[in-house]
């Protein structure tokens, strides 16, 4: 792993759920310095109550200045005008981002440091940072998100990736339409905490108290539900199987009225993290009901690695990412399909986690994709590219 590195991190917002760009930096962060920079936005805000809040909370954190996670990590909620079409916008969140990290920077005596973005709208400050080195990792085809402004942000990331020294992508279709713009691009897949997740295969993990009573079949889903999960679809296997149990765990950001009154459908809202191996464990199997369009297909849904973790069996959208696991889970890729996927599973009788599904992802643990990117980056970013009194070592370390 490389180590002896300030790392500045543009990413999503600290406190929500654990997505794979913590995972990573939590990581990193045991042999670098991290400041977490939480989100600066990639969508237009709107006038929902939800945006106003948000825009509150964003201030107020502001006004706190950073915070220590712990020894290595730190948080910083920076303010920025979401407007990224904009060129005024554009130009004062630039002048007030640069002031305000380098700021924070100072104080915790960040030297030569290595931007890691997520961000594509980090494009106007990323590399302006005094860094010693910029690397983009993209996780989503950010412009095909509902609410952005398209075009404005596939220019932002257009001019991120040929600025930046390195440029990771979690999937094949993202290398493709990245590499060209940045030769020094590479596709490296998500990981899966493991050992977490293969609590669902321990008998003496305890089901959640809502989940003893549910008659079984239970096929289960967790993440956001956003407007790329299929709740036709799940509609449309819930009126099938009407003495199935549908579950759905995780914060609803689209309108979910398809479902939210469907008997054998119960939309339990979000659960901890901690708790997601027992809530597993009540399950018979997992579904990963995705529309199809151009963010999905792009997509390399952390879930499904998670799913296989907790030993479940699993059914898919026709997405290339779950295509690559298809000898592990089940495609189904039409409603009719999909349905009758998830019914071969329920008949054939083994049902729920299962420790020979879940030791195939043992070589995609956080740990080995966090190996993978060091590497890389220990290659591609060389020592002699990096100014005089760089303090961090550019060497992948087991």
């Amino acid at each position: 792993m490389i180590e002896g590195h300030d790392i500045i991190c543009f990413s999503n917002d600290w406190d929500s759920d654990p997505l794979s760009k913590k995972h990573i930096m939590q990581r990193l962060a045991k042999r670098n310095r991290v400041l977490w920079i939480n989100s600066i936005g990639n969508r237009n805000p709107t006038a929902s109550v939800r945006d106003l809040k948000r825009a509150v909370k964003k201030l107020r954190d502001f006004s706190k200045g950073s915070k220590s996670i712990n020894e290595s990590i730190h948080v910083y909620s920076p303010i920025a005008i979401p407007f990224h079409g904009n060129p005024l916008a554009r130009w004062i969140n630039r002048r007030i981002l640069q002031w305000s990290v380098r700021r924070v920077c100072r104080r915790l005596r960040f030297e030569n440091a290595v931007t890691w973005t997520f961000e594509p709208t980090s494009a106007d400050i990323a590399g302006s940072l005094g860094e010693q080195a910029v690397v983009y990792h993209c996780v989503d085809e950010f412009s095909e998100f509902s609410g952005t402004d398209k075009l404005a942000l596939l220019e932002l990331e257009r001019r991120l990736i040929e600025k930046s020294d390195c440029v990771f992508v979690s999937s094949d279709r993202l290398l493709a339409n990245k590499r060209q713009y940045n030769p020094r691009t590479f596709l490296v897949t998500h990981g899966v905490d493991v050992g977490h997740f293969r609590k669902a295969c321990d008998s003496e993990t305890i089901l959640p108290e809502e989940m003893k009573t549910l008659e079984r079949p239970a096929i289960g889903f967790f993440g956001l539900i956003a407007d790329w999960v299929d709740l036709e679809l799940i509609r449309f296997l819930a009126a099938s199987e009407p003495d199935w149990n549908f579950v759905l765990i995780g914060k609803h950001v689209t309108d979910v009225r398809i479902v939210d009154r469907v008997k054998n459908i119960h939309l339990l809202g979000p659960r901890p993290y901690a708790l997601l191996p027992s809530y597993a464990k009540a399950f018979d199997a997992a579904m990963l009901p995705f529309v199809v369009n151009d963010l999905t297909l792009a997509a390399n849904p952390l879930k499904l690695r998670e799913y296989l973790a907790a030993g479940l069996p699993v059914v898919a959208s026709a997405i290339p990412e779950a295509e690559k696991l298809r000898g592990i889970l089940r495609i189904g890729r039409n409603k009719l399909d999909f349905l009758h996927q998830l019914r071969t599973i329920v008949k054939s009788g083994i049902t729920g986690p299962q420790l020979s599904i879940s030791r195939q992802m043992e070589t995609e643990s956080w740990d080995e994709k966090v190996e993978q990117l060091s590497g890389i980056f220990a290659s591609t970013v060389s020592a002699d590219s990096m100014p005089e009194g760089a303090t961090g070592r550019v060497k992948a370390q087991r």
